[in-house]
């Protein structure tokens, strides 16, 4: 642990420099010493440390204003007060001025290397968590939003402009374009970027847990409530709450949504308590909510609320230029993490791609891709690694065009023979659906996508 750690002495007596210093050194730690605040304010202008041991009585510039000044300088400093005349006024002052801890001399060689000990390890997790931090903004910054197309700029545009205000949002597109990915890049580049950021999935839980994990409970709320139990709202306080599937709320879980949205606070179950919460929303469907209004089963307030910004995220098949940037994006990621060297497509491979559909969107061409990788020994895709489906279809496609005097539309063609084929998938399989999906290589949610897409009645498959 103490390799490599580098600890700055700031203190007025050479003494304690020597006594330290040979403390510190003889444990593994590298140390730097100064014998005044400005000679250590000038250190810290091109250096930084892992801890700073600090006097609190000096000459001149005291610990307090030097604690201070660091803290400018270095948000982030650890930082131990030193000082001969330890006090509860002074240790209160100096804490909360942002010191880590405070040691009092004459110190104990043992206790002191203990509260050095602490301070790094505060320093290395402290490290660690702005490590992950900045990995997650950069993982959910729009520069990973992956395009160029026309249809996706303009998405990018929306997210700038939006994602520094507290105003609602909502993401409207088709399974598998990103929403979720658009929700974390407009939160991570927000001023809530430091809270938390917390995904509720609308329709995977009955409403009445649904309503326990938004709004929590009080003890003995029901059956089995044998503790207080916090909810999401809170967790998400100060930060961004993402509704995936807003559309499988119930009206009854809306109505009280609503009132969250327009009070800005709520009661867990069971409870009397009034609990304030500031929270962004930020909610995402593939459903038409103005469909459903007018079916009775959405709420026209809740919709004015949620419908302040809206963000509508295009289908793959209508930015089909992307496609070669996003084949890059995943080849990169599922190469390094099968530690395999890919180096692209076959030529037919990719014009394959660029012809099909997909129903399924980003979502299914990452899954493609990610098989693809792993069924590879070449390094180079080719037709032998992609599922059956796709090459069902690239022959179906191949034998239209190959008849002659034939009146082509390839996109109703295209459609035509997705059809056929998800009736065909059920009929073999009985009209069992995760079956049928799996005949025909897609996952069950694109299969479901595909067939509310096409509005295929799967009640009465053809004999």
């Amino acid at each position: 642990m103490a390799k490599n750690r580098m600890i700055h002495i700031i203190d007025d007596e050479p003494i304690i420099h020597d006594v330290l210093g040979d403390l510190l050194t003889s444990e593994g730690y590298t140390v730097e010493t100064s014998l005044s605040g400005e000679e250590a304010l000038n250190k810290h202008s091109y250096q930084t440390y892992d801890l700073i041991l600090l006097d609190l009585l000096m000459p001149g510039m005291n610990g307090i204003e030097v604690l201070k000044k660091l803290k400018k300088i270095d948000p982030y400093a650890v930082i131990v007060i030193i000082t001969a005349y330890a006090s509860v006024e002074s240790a209160i002052s100096a804490m909360k001025t942002g010191a880590f801890d405070y040691i009092q001399k004459p110190f104990k060689h043992d206790e002191l290397l203990l509260t050095v000990k602490r301070a790094i390890e505060h320093k290395t997790l402290q490290d660690e968590n702005l490590r992950l931090k900045d990995e997650l903004k950069k993982k959910f910054s729009f520069e990973n939003i992956i395009g160029k197309s026309k249809a996706i700029e303009n998405v990018f545009e929306i997210i700038k402009a939006s994602a520094p205000t507290r105003s609602t949002i909502l993401l409207q597109g088709e399974s598998g374009t990103g929403k979720e990915l658009v929700a974390r890049a407009i939160h991570h580049n927000s001023n809530r970027a430091n809270s938390s950021f917390i995904v509720v999935n609308s329709g995977s839980l009955p409403p009445d847990l649904l309503e326990s994990h938004l709004f929590g409970h009080v003890k003995g709320a029901f059956t089995g409530a044998v503790s207080q139990k916090k909810g999401l709202f809170e967790a998400a306080d100060k930060g961004t709450i993402f509704f995936d599937e807003i559309s499988a709320l119930n009206l009854e879980t809306q109505a009280k949504l609503l009132r969250v949205m327009q009070d800005r606070e709520f009661m867990r179950l069971g409870g009397t308590t009034t609990i304030k919460v500031d929270v962004r929303m930020i909610t995402a469907t593939n459903a038409d909510l103005e469909e459903l209004i007018e079916e009775k089963k959405f709420r026209l307030d809740l919709f004015f609320r949620l419908n302040v910004i809206k963000i509508e995220i295009p289908p793959l098949r209508e930015r089909k230029e992307d496609i070669p940037l996003l084949v890059k994006h995943f080849l990169d990621i599922y190469s390094k993490e099968n530690n395999k060297e890919i180096l692209g497509l076959t030529e037919d491979v990719m014009e394959m791609l660029d012809h099909y559909d997909w129903p399924g969107n980003i979502r299914e061409l990452e899954n493609l891709i990610e098989r693809a990788v792993v069924l590879t020994k070449s390094k180079l895709i080719s037709r032998s690694c992609l599922p059956p489906f796709l090459l069902s279809f690239q022959k179906e496609k191949e034998t239209i065009f190959s008849s002659p005097n034939y009146d082509i539309n390839l996109k109703e063609q295209i459609q035509m023979f997705q059809k056929k084929a998800i009736l065909e998938a059920l009929k073999k399989t009985n009209g069992v659906q995760k079956k049928a999906a799996s005949l025909l290589g897609v996952k069950p949610t694109t299969f479901n996508e595909m067939i509310k897409r096409f509005k295929l009645d799967v009640n009465n498959l053809p004999d």
